[in-house]
C-alpha cells in the first residue's frame, strides 16, 4: 500500500489540535512502518519499551480528550482496521474498543439513516475524487448499546481524509466529539425559531411558508389542498373577564386541541393574536367541510381547565381549496380571511367556505388602483393644492382658505379627494399626504402674504412628531407665515387620544398656529373638550347645517354649541351652507363664519387670483 507522510500525522481540527501541536509531539499517529496490532494511539506501550524520563504530555492529553468528551481515531480503509486513542471506549459509552475496531463495527452502532451522510462526508461523494486530502465535518447519531437499545449519542466527527495517487480515500484520521448538550440546544432554539411560544405551533413565518410549499406542490401534482384560518370567539371578553393570561391558556389549549386532531403531515400555526392556519394535505371541498365542522364541534364540546376557572371556548372557520381558489400566499391568506369574516356574520361556532364575488374582487382591484395612484402622484408631484373660501358672516367677505387636496391624473384629468384620502388613510399613506398638503400650503402662504389657509391633518399626523418638524423646517420658525395658518383636526381624531391632541394643539399654538377642531358634533364628544383642547374655532359638521331649516334638533344643537363658543370665546365655522336660507340663519344663530358652494367653490392654487402664471 501506497504510503504518505500525511498518514502520520494526528489531523483534528479542533483546539485541542493546537495543544497538540505546540505541547505533545507523543501524539502522532504511529508511521505506517510501524508493526500493526490492537495498540491504539495514547496507549502505553510495553514496558520493555517504555522510557522511563518520557514526557507524561501524551497521558495529559488524553486525560484533557476525555474532560471534553473528545476521542481520536485512525482509519486504515485497505484492512477495514479503526485504532482508537485509550480514552475512546469511555467517551463512547460502548464496553471495549474492540467492539468498534472496523469500520463495519462501528457503522454498526450509528444510526442507518445517517450512514449515507457519514459516507458522503468522510470519504467523499462518490466519483469525485479530490488530490491530497479531503477535510470534513459531520454530525450524526451513534447507539453504544446496538440499535434496539434506548440510549443514543449525538457525534460530531472531524478531521481528513487521505487519498491515494488515484484520488481514493487510503487513510482518515479524526476526532470524535459526544455533542449531546449542544445538539439538543440547538433543536431547541430552532424549535424556537419556528414555533410559536404560546401555542407550540408553527410561526406566522413558517406556516406561510408551508403554505407556500403545499402551494407549489398543488400545482406540479394536480392534487388539491386545503387551508383553514380559525378564529378564536369573542376573546376580547375572556381577556376582559379574566385576564390576559387565562386568555393565553384558552389560546394554547385551542392550539392543542386542534394539533391533536390533524392527520401526519397536516401543519397548524398561528396567524395572529386569535387565529391559526391549518394546511390539510390531499383535501377537497367535501372533506374540507366535515374537517372544518368537527374541529368547531371538538372545540366547543371540551372544556379547558384554568388558573381561573374551567371555561369552554368556540371557534370560528373560513376555508379555501388550493390551488383551484387561490395560486399564491397572498391570495390564499385574504382568501381565508374573506371566508372567515363571513362565518363570523352569520353566527359564531361556525364554518364558511370561500366564495368569489365579482363585486368585491372588483372593489379590491379598484383599491389597488387607487393606491398605486396615490403613490404614483406623490412622487411624480401631480398632487394639486384646492383653495375654498371661509367668508366672514358679517361681511361675507374671504377671511381665509380651506386647503383641499386634488391628483391630477398622467391625462392630466382631476381626481377629488372623496374619491382617494378615505383609502389612503386606510393604507397607511395620509401621514405622506399630509406632509405633501403641508409643503404646498406653506410654498402658496410665502407667496401670498396676505391670504390666511387652514390645513386638515389626519389622526396619525396628530401624534406624528416629524410633521412638527416639516412645519418648523418649511416655515423657518417664521410667525408672519405660522401665524396665518390655522390646523384642522377632527373631533373623533381629538377625542381617540385626548392627552396627544392635548399635547399637539398646545405645540402648534407655541408655534403660533391657530387650531381648529374640524367635524364637530359627528363625534358626539362632551362641550367640556372643547375648553379642555384648548382650540381658537369650532367648526360644525355639515350634517348639521343641511336641511336646518326642517330639524328642530339640531336648530338647538347650533344655538347651545353658539352659546358655549362664546363663553369660551371661540370663532365657529358652519360648513356646507348651500343657499341664502341656511346663510341668515347661520348669521341669526350667530355663526362668526361659514364655508359651502354656497360662498364659493374650491378651486386650483394655480388659478387664484394673484398667483403668478409660469
Amino acid at each position: 500500500m501506497h504510503t504518505d507522510a500525511r498518514t502520520t500525522e494526528y489531523c483534528t481540527v479542533s483546539s485541542v489540535r493546537d495543544f497538540a501541536e505546540a505541547h505533545t509531539p507523543a501524539l502522532r499517529m504511529r508511521s505506517a512502518g510501524e508493526p500493526s496490532g490492537s495498540r491504539a494511539f495514547g496507549r502505553e506501550p510495553p514496558r520493555e519499551e517504555a522510557d522511563e524520563a518520557a514526557p507524561r504530555s501524551e497521558m495529559d492529553l488524553v486525560g484533557i480528550l476525555s474532560a471534553v468528551q473528545e476521542t481520536a481515531y485512525t482509519w486504515d480503509l485497505e484492512s477495514d482496521r479503526i485504532e482508537w486513542a485509550a480514552n475512546a471506549a469511555k467517551v463512547l459509552g460502548v464496553r471495549s474498543a474492540e467492539l468498534i475496531a472496523s469500520g463495519a463495527d462501528f457503522q454498526f452502532l450509528i444510526a442507518p439513516e445517517h450512514h449515507q451522510r457519514r459516507a458522503e462526508a468522510v470519504l467523499g461523494p462518490a466519483g469525485d475524487p479530490v488530490e491530497g486530502s479531503v477535510q470534513f465535518r459531520v454530525q450524526y447519531r451513534f447507539s453504544p448499546g446496538g440499535r434496539r437499545t434506548a440510549g443514543s449519542l449525538w457525534l460530531e466527527d472531524h478531521g481528513q481524509s487521505v487519498l491515494d495517487e488515484n484520488g481514493r480515500p487510503q487513510t482518515v484520521c479524526g476526532v470524535i466529539r459526544v455533542i449531546n448538550d449542544r445538539y439538543w440546544e440547538e433543536q431547541r432554539l430552532l424549535h424556537r425559531s419556528d414555533h410559536d411560544e404560546l401555542s407550540g405551533q408553527l410561526n406566522r413565518i413558517r406556516l406561510t411558508e408551508a403554505l407556500g410549499s403545499i402551494l407549489a406542490r398543488a400545482e406540479r401534482t394536480r392534487r388539491t389542498a386545503c387551508f383553514l384560518m380559525v378564529a378564536v370567539d369573542n376573546m376580547a371578553t375572556i381577556n376582559d373577564s379574566f385576564g390576559f393570561e387565562v386568555g393565553d391558556e384558552v389560546l394554547a389549549a385551542v392550539a392543542q386541541i386542534i394539533r391533536a386532531h390533524m392527520r401526519v403531515g397536516d401543519a397548524v400555526g398561528r396567524y395572529s393574536s386569535n387565529k391559526f392556519g391549518i394546511i390539510l394535505n390531499d383535501c377537497g371541498p367535501g372533506a374540507m367541510r366535515v374537517a372544518a365542522e368537527r374541529l368547531v364541534r371538538i372545540v366547543r364540546d371540551t372544556t379547558i381547565r384554568t388558573a381561573a376557572c374551567q371555561l369552554s371556548a368556540t371557534i370560528s372557520i373560513g376555508g379555501v381549496l388550493l390551488p383551484d381558489q387561490a395560486s399564491t400566499v397572498p391570495q390564499a391568506l385574504g382568501h381565508a380571511l374573506q371566508a372567515l369574516d363571513k362565518a363570523k356574520a352569520r353566527r359564531h361556532d361556525g364554518f364558511a367556505a370561500y366564495a368569489p364575488c365579482v363585486s368585491t374582487e372588483e372593489a379590491r382591484q379598484r383599491n389597488i388602483s387607487i393606491a398605486d395612484e396615490v403613490i404614483s402622484a406623490l412622487e411624480q408631484n401631480r398632487m394639486l393644492l384646492a383653495l375654498q373660501p371661509i367668508v366672514d358672516t358679517r361681511t361675507r367677505k374671504p377671511a381665509f382658505y380651506e386647503c383641499l387636496l386634488r391628483m391630477q391624473r398622467p391625462d392630466g384629468s382631476i381626481v377629488s379627494a372623496g374619491e382617494f384620502i378615505p383609502l389612503a388613510e386606510q393604507l397607511g399613506l395620509s401621514r405622506f399626504i399630509d406632509r405633501r398638503v403641508l409643503e404646498l400650503a406653506v410654498d402658496f402662504a410665502k407667496e401670498n402674504p396676505a391670504i390666511r389657509l387652514s390645513i386638515n391633518v389626519s389622526g396619525y399626523t396628530s401624534s406624528d412628531h416629524e410633521w412638527l418638524v416639516a412645519l418648523h423646517r418649511l416655515t423657518g420658525g417664521r410667525r408672519q407665515i405660522t401665524e396665518r395658518l390655522t390646523i384642522e383636526i377632527t373631533e373623533t381624531a381629538a377625542i381617540h387620544d385626548l392627552d396627544v391632541s392635548i399635547a399637539f394643539v398646545d405645540t402648534l399654538k407655541e408655534l403660533g398656529c391657530r387650531v381648529a377642531i374640524d367635524d364637530f358634533g359627528a363625534g358626539y364628544t362632551s362641550f367640556k373638550n372643547l375648553k379642555t383642547l384648548n382650540v381658537d374655532m369650532v367648526k360644525i359638521d355639515g350634517s348639521f347645517i343641511r336641511n336646518l331649516a326642517s330639524e328642530p334638533d339640531n336648530q338647538v344643537f347650533i344655538k347651545t354649541l353658539v352659546e358655549i363658543a362664546e363663553t369660551f370665546n371661540l370663532e365657529t365655522v358652519a360648513e356646507w351652507v348651500g343657499d341664502e336660507e341656511t346663510a341668515q340663519m347661520m348669521a341669526r344663530a350667530g355663526i362668526t363664519h361659514q364655508q359651502g358652494f354656497y360662498f364659493g367653490q374650491p378651486m386650483l392654487a394655480d388659478t387664484f387670483p394673484g398667483v403668478p402664471k409660469d
